[in-house]
């Protein structure tokens, strides 16, 4: 620092003072200039070469690339006078690149060391079952959702200020510690799932988890280029922590809604508008719970139950438990059936299901039960199949089971029908595909 503005500073009276004393083939400046660029240059490479401490590096590193050719070989003082000057770096390449070697092999051992101390310490807090932070009523590790990131980040842009390309590598191999910090960290919350489901605080930390996924995920859109390898791997996992934490905080409110749905065919539908109050009653006492989750992750959570309830509603009317003779009776079901989709859609979307794609599935099957004429029904079930490519023949076969005053043929031109409007679509979400049928 003491050289560095002695140099800046003798050289502004050389350009300003003492230049103009001298004729200009004398090329004053440009001498000056020479002698105290060496003089600094070898003082540099000595300290260069000597042992020095990982702070001394990348201060030396930050004058090679930065101060010196920046802030004072651009100083508005001196930068006319300077750029006929031919100066050079202040040290050797060979050198300056062995030094900044040494810099990008500790800074990767550091921020390694530090993600690794902070998931230790995590999984301390886990054991402890302590309440997790909140943030802005979220729940949320504010060591592994915050810092994690600020290390990186700040790591990569201190290297940055030493110059454009060491950044860039810097980066490139932090790139490479991201995703096996991640694999650790879903390995724990694995193990932490499994063990810990009697803490007193397991669902807050499940959700903390879950929504610590999100700065990593809004860090890797950001700063991790399409093309590079990593960011596919690391969002994949980062999507595993995520269903994983979904599954286990569903599971309890999906274990009590089965017996419940089984009441439908139980009870030939009478009573389904108060089978399908009791559901939702059910559900929206568990929706509280999921509050603390983040706002994607609330809807996403949302819409993996808007996606069950219509399902299990769908496997019941595929269990063959009802068969019905009569246009009557297939009326009054489908009455059932439609004023139950509705209360349902009504609750989901109330409750911040953006899932709007469920929302005909079962207004349409509750249309193929009213229809009694045969082309009706068929146009009818195209749109299904249209809608829902992932039906197939087992399924559409189980639900009209219902339908007991269709004939052999009649059911198998239905059935027919069905192959030929369904292509090899994929469908944008599966219903029918995740259903069996026995």
């Amino acid at each position: 620092l003491h050289m560095g503005k002695t140099m800046k500073e003798d050289l502004t009276v050389v350009a300003k003072c003492i230049n103009k004393l001298y004729p200009p083939e004398f090329n004053v400046f440009s001498i000056y200039a020479e002698l105290y660029h060496n003089y600094f240059a070898s003082q540099a490479k000595k300290n260069a070469e000597s042992h020095l401490e990982d702070k001394d590096i990348y201060l030396l590193l930050s004058w090679v690339h930065n101060f010196y050719p920046k802030d004072m070989r651009k100083d508005h003082a001196l930068a006319t006078e300077l750029d006929k000057v031919k100066l050079g770096s202040l040290l050797p390449s060979s050198l300056s690149k062995e030094l900044e070697n040494k810099y990008l092999d500790s800074e990767e051992v550091i921020v390694k060391n530090s993600l690794s101390r902070c998931l230790d310490k995590e999984i301390q807090r886990w054991k402890e079952d302590k309440e997790p932070e909140k943030i802005n009523g979220h729940f949320q590790s504010e060591l592994l959702g915050i810092f994690v990131i600020q290390s990186i980040y700040s790591s990569q842009k201190r290297a940055e200020d030493i110059s454009k390309a060491v950044g860039e590598e810097l980066s490139r191999r932090l790139l490479k510690e991201l995703p096996a910090f991640l694999r650790s960290y879903r390995d724990a919350f694995e193990d932490f799932k499994e063990k810990s489901k009697k803490h007193r605080y397991y669902k807050p930390i499940l959700i903390a988890n879950i929504n610590n996924c999100s700065n990593f995920r809004e860090y890797t859109e950001r700063y991790v280029a399409e093309k590079d390898n990593s960011k596919a791997e690391i969002l994949s996992t980062l999507t595993d922590i995520e269903n994983s934490g979904f599954d286990v905080l569903l599971q309890q409110l999906f274990a009590q809604l089965k017996p419940m749905y089984k009441k439908f065919t139980e009870n030939k539908w009478d009573s389904s508008s108060a089978i399908m109050n009791e559901i939702i009653k059910t559900t929206s006492k568990h929706l509280s719970d999921f509050r603390t989750l983040k706002d994607p992750f609330y809807h996403a959570v949302v819409e993996k139950i808007h996606a069950r309830l219509v399902k299990e509603y769908i496997v019941r009317l595929l269990k063959r438990k009802v068969s019905l003779k009569t246009p009557a009776q297939q009326q009054t079901l489908a009455q059932h059936i439609s004023k139950n989709a509705a209360d349902l859609e009504a609750f989901c979307t109330s409750n911040g299901s953006q899932a709007t794609w469920l929302n005909s599935a079962l207004p349409k099957l509750a249309e193929i039960i009213r229809l009694q004429d045969l082309g009706a029904i068929k146009i009818e079930v195209a749109t299904l199949a249209t809608t829902y490519p992932d039906i197939r023949k087992r399924h559409l076969e189980a639900f009209l089971h219902i339908k007991a005053n269709l004939s052999r043929s009649e059911l198998k031109s239905i059935l027919g029908y069905l192959a030929d409007s369904t292509a090899s679509t994929q469908p944008r979400a599966p219903l029918f595909s995740n259903i069996n049928v026995s």
